[in-house]
């Protein structure tokens, strides 16, 4: 029998307000990342929905990861997580982590605008917006790093491509990209910014993936991993790429569904509790 300590895992999947899935199929995001951890020896996961009992569970962990959808750290909670980054903690965050709060512009309640805070800080990442369900490639930009280990020099999916502002580029190692000029969002859709401060410099690049160290610590953030389901989807329309009409599919599972996503989770997992690969 094995004495050894097991590894502790802070997963968290929630949506804003608590209990809402906004917008998002918690429940089998919640489910596959179960599954994937689940495959990795001498791990335990304690589960969330939110960051209310960061402070709880934190010191016992060495890795948090994070798929939420409004749920976002407070300064105090930054302070704490910068701090456990430093001592050597390491955070996984997915797709909506970059977003948080979304605040009114003017007197229309229905045109919202992204509200950077700490948490952007701390995560090295702020989500502008992302245009209408699509179909695009993926390009690995670091071939040699673990979270990329085993990847396709490139690989397709159809999710939400995520606009990424990111806070600390010359600190940031930028593992996945992808091409996209310019919004394609139509008048109305998602959010508004001030500016596309996404594009890289060469006009056309967005970062899709990357990791940055922290102290004896660090965090990854892939943007990909949009699901939804019939009790909770939210999406209007979709592009042509992924639907001809345009109609939203009722169920939509994206990038989970693809053996490149599944083998990016798992890096991520092995990254963050010193698991080889």
């Amino acid at each position: 029998m094995s004495t050894s300590q097991p590894t502790r895992v802070y997963l968290i999947t929630g949506g804003y307000p608590a209990g809402s899935p906004a917008g998002h199929d918690m429940d089998y995001a919640r489910l596959r990342l179960l599954q994937l951890l689940g495959e990795t020896p001498n791990l335990t996961t304690t589960v969330g929905n939110d960051f209310s009992d960061l402070a709880k569970w934190l010191p016992s962990c060495q890795l948090v990861i994070t798929y939420v959808a409004g749920p976002h750290l407070n300064d105090e909670q930054s302070h704490l997580m910068q701090q456990w980054l430093e001592d050597g903690g390491r955070w996984l965050g997915l797709h909506g982590t970059s977003g948080g709060r979304a605040a009114p512009v003017g007197d229309d309640r229905r045109v919202r605008k992204m509200v950077k805070t700490s948490h952007h800080a701390v995560l090295g990442g702020f989500f502008l917006n992302h245009p209408p369900l699509c179909k695009f490639r993926v390009e690995v930009a670091q071939h040699d790093h673990l979270l990329t280990h085993g990847l396709p020099a490139s690989f397709e999916v159809m999710d939400e491509l995520y606009m990424i502002e990111l806070q600390e580029p010359a600190s940031s190692q930028i593992l996945l990209t992808t091409e996209l000029p310019t919004d394609p969002s139509p008048p109305g859709f998602g959010f508004v910014y001030d500016a596309d401060t996404a594009l890289l410099p060469d006009g056309k690049t967005r970062v899709l993936g990357y990791t940055r160290d922290i102290g004896k610590g660090g965090v990854a953030y892939i943007a990909l991993g949009h699901c939804h389901s019939p009790l909770n989807n939210v999406q209007p329309f979709v592009d042509t790429s992924v639907e001809e009409s345009g109609t939203t599919p009722v169920s939509f599972r994206g990038s989970w569904e693809t053996a490149a996503f599944a083998q990016l989770v798992r890096n991520g997992i092995a990254w963050g509790s010193a698991q080889a690969v």
